[in-house]
């Protein structure tokens, strides 16, 4: 059973930066996918980035793109969401997902294992 622990959430001004890390646990294979979705308050789970456990392959919701980058270091099974300027509407509660399956990663149904989320504030 894979498990996630996601770390780093924390309340920071806007243009300001954070890095969020989830540790992943368990039986990691090459197929493995990551993803950080976030939720903000009355609002659903979105998606924001994922990255494939082969080849670091990437890809990026378009209202983070070219703010937020998204790295693995596989010795640590670890997945980082680098978080550079962070505006007010990015405050949500960050969540750490993990699949296996290979298509339909931006669609929160597609993964399996979740984190426990991590709050992330930008005070407007």
């Amino acid at each position: 059973q894979v498990q996630l622990v996601e770390s780093g959430g924390g309340s920071v001004q806007a243009g300001g930066s954070l890095r969020l890390s989830c540790v992943a646990s368990g039986p990691i294979f090459s197929t493995f996918v990551m993803g950080w979705f976030r939720q903000a308050p009355g609002k659903e789970r979105e998606f924001v980035a994922w990255i494939r456990w082969a080849f670091g392959i990437t890809d990026y919701a378009d209202s983070v793109k070219g703010r937020f980058t998204i790295s693995k270091d596989n010795a640590k099974t670890t997945v980082y969401l680098q978080m550079d300027s962070l505006r007010p509407e990015d405050t949500a509660v960050y969540y750490c997902a993990g699949t296996f399956r290979g298509s339909g990663l931006t669609n929160q149904g597609t993964y399996d294992y979740w984190g426990q989320g991590t709050q992330v504030t930008v005070p407007s």
